[in-house]
């Protein structure tokens, strides 16, 4: 990698003092030429005239342009041959970071590889000596269980006497304390009984004043909408003078919730197309919106200009804006007109 550098800056130190000659030459093409034509001055002596043929001129002219084509030329036939040597070492080492990183991926494949049999090793190598345990184990249980079965019977032969005995006794006590069950069977069904009955009249004393509640309310409700009536009645005739009033202040308010209403509009469909970020938290973004009719409710975009705000949120409110095509356009002529060419503060919700 170092060695390609040293190459590419071998390279610039030619290019300069290539640059350096081609200005130094043509300023002493300039300084040798004189194109001022200096005016006669009258002198007592006599003079003896050279005469300078304007053919040789141009030739000499034309010959020094060839040579300094000739020379710009070559000079960039020489450059053209330095970029094409440094695109060559540039390819190739990017070929060759390209070789490392496949290795170093090779490499850490096996790795992985060697990691994932070893642990794979493990786990067999701990369950082979767990599965060894196990059956140590079973072979032992076995055994113990083999004796205590055989002290088992021994002790079942000598308590079966002793248990033959004791179920008389058993049988005795079972059918006592059968009949003491169903004794406390009944009295528990007798009081159940009692309590739903007990319930019951709680519910129907409680519908009986639910339902006189409600006629109540009700007596209440038709007394309050009869009033309710006469008053709306006395401002239909108290406000006949001031219906032009209450019109235009009624369309004043339709105009501002549809102004609202399609501001919102505007910042969820700005909304569903941003690229979310967190930092544009707490931000804003003052765009000027152009938009065009398209006929119908839906109007396209034909100018998002940023005016002031945060300028990674701009970015993206503008992004959005242009991905979203289209918007919903007001059907009121005034909002129309409004909403033609307008400002619009974007403020994210919370993301």
């Amino acid at each position: 990698m170092r060695e390609k550098k040293s190459q590419v800056q071998s390279f610039k130190k030619p290019i300069i003092i290539s640059a350096s000659l081609h200005a130094l030459l043509i300023v002493v093409l300039l300084w040798g030429s004189d194109f001022s034509m200096s005016t006669p001055q009258p002198s007592g002596n006599l003079v003896q005239a050279v005469v300078i043929d304007p053919a040789v001129v141009r030739q000499q002219a034309q010959q020094i342009r060839s040579q300094r084509q000739e020379a710009a030329k070559r000079e960039q036939e020489r450059l053209d041959k330095l970029r094409r040597e440094s695109e060559r070492l540039e390819k190739n080492r990017k070929a060759e970071e390209e070789r490392i990183r496949q290795l170093k991926e090779k490499q850490a494949k096996e790795a992985k590889a060697a990691r994932d049999a070893e642990k794979e090793r493990l786990a067999k190598e701990k369950q082979r000596k767990a599965e060894e345990q196990r059956v140590a184990k079973l072979e032992a249980e076995r055994k113990a269980k083999e004796q205590a079965i055989k002290k088992a019977e021994q002790e079942r032969k000598a308590k079966q006497a002793a248990a033959e005995k004791a179920e008389q006794a058993r049988l005795a006590r079972e059918k006592a304390a059968k009949e003491a069950e169903e004794k406390a069977l009944r009295q528990k069904e007798a009081a159940k009984k009692a309590e739903q009955e007990r319930i019951a009249k709680e519910k129907a004393a409680k519908a009986a004043a639910e339902k006189a509640r409600k006629e109540k309310e009700r007596l209440e409700r038709l007394k309050r909408e009869r009033k309710e009536q006469e008053a709306a009645l006395d401002d239909i005739f108290s406000g006949l003078e001031s219906e032009s009033q209450a019109n235009s202040s009624a369309q004043s308010r339709f105009l501002d919730d549809e102004r609202s209403r399609y501001t919102a509009l505007y910042r969820n469909t700005i909304q569903q197309y941003l690229l979310t970020n967190q930092s544009f938290n707490g931000k804003e973004c003052r765009v000027n919106i152009r938009l065009v009719p398209t006929g119908g409710t839906k109007a396209i975009v034909s100018s998002a200009k940023v005016l002031s705000g945060d300028a990674s949120l701009c970015r993206a409110a503008k992004a959005a804006i242009a991905q979203a095509k289209e918007f919903d356009f007001p059907q009121d002529p005034q909002l129309q007109s409004e909403f033609r060419d307008f400002n619009f503060t974007f403020t994210p919700r919370d993301l």
